[in-house]
Order: C-alpha cells, then sequence, then structure tokens
C-alpha cells in the first residue's frame, strides 16, 4: 500500500497523529463533496471513553477548530483530531476498503493494546 501524498501539519505539538491511505483520502474527498456544505470541512478523528475495551474511535465532518487541534491536510482533505486524541492516535492510519466483506474505515493503531471483535473499541 502506498501514501505518495503530501503531508501538512498545521501544529507542531504532535505532527501527524494519524495518517490516511490513498484509498481513504479519496473516499473522505467524495464524502466532504457530497455534503455540498458552504464551510470548510475536516475529518475530525477523536478517541472518546468507552465501548468494551476501554476507547472508542469517532469520525464525523466537523468545521469548527480549537487552538489546540491539529489539522493535517492529505491533497484536499483535512484532519482534525484534538490534543487529547493525538497522544492516542500517533503512528495511527486510517484505511478505507470497499468490497463485500470488512468495507468501510479501518483505524489501525499500533498504540492499541486490545481491540473488540467489533474493531472500534480498544485500550
Amino acid at each position: 500500500m502506498s501514501d505518495a501524498t503530501t503531508t501538512i501539519t498545521l501544529s507542531k505539538k504532535n505532527p501527524d497523529p494519524i495518517t490516511l491511505t490513498d484509498a481513504a483520502i479519496a473516499k473522505v474527498a467524495e464524502l466532504i463533496a457530497a455534503e455540498a456544505a458552504d464551510e470548510t470541512l475536516a475529518l475530525r478523528v477523536a478517541v472518546k471513553p468507552g465501548g468494551c475495551s476501554g476507547f472508542n474511535y469517532d469520525m464525523y465532518f466537523d468545521s469548527e477548530f480549537s487552538d489546540d487541534d491539529i489539522v493535517t491536510e492529505f491533497g484536499a482533505v483535512k484532519v482534525a483530531v484534538d490534543a487529547a486524541s493525538a497522544d492516542l492516535l500517533t503512528g495511527a492510519t486510517l484505511d478505507f476498503a470497499d468490497g463485500l466483506q470488512g468495507a468501510g474505515f479501518h483505524i489501525t493503531n499500533p498504540n492499541a493494546t486490545r481491540t473488540c471483535g467489533c474493531g472500534n473499541s480498544f485500550s
């Protein structure tokens, strides 16, 4: 899997908390275009307490940013991560698969010591 995209980090605090594969970039760009919003949207990736393993991933489109957000650009796609989530996501990769089994977004996180069967919860 090659990642020939250029990453521009807008914050120096915790650079590149998560990277996106080319497939994920293409799908996020497609979904943002379908929103047809008048404002600039970014994919927000966050870690929230909960789930059967301790933490859940949360992803949604956002147009508001905090001063401590880490905003990274992958081509035309912006990804925002809050400072608290960044520590838990550092080194993680977001991928998108389109197929009969396992279709959708998937996060590979080297910080996860345990994951549940659903793949959305980790510790």
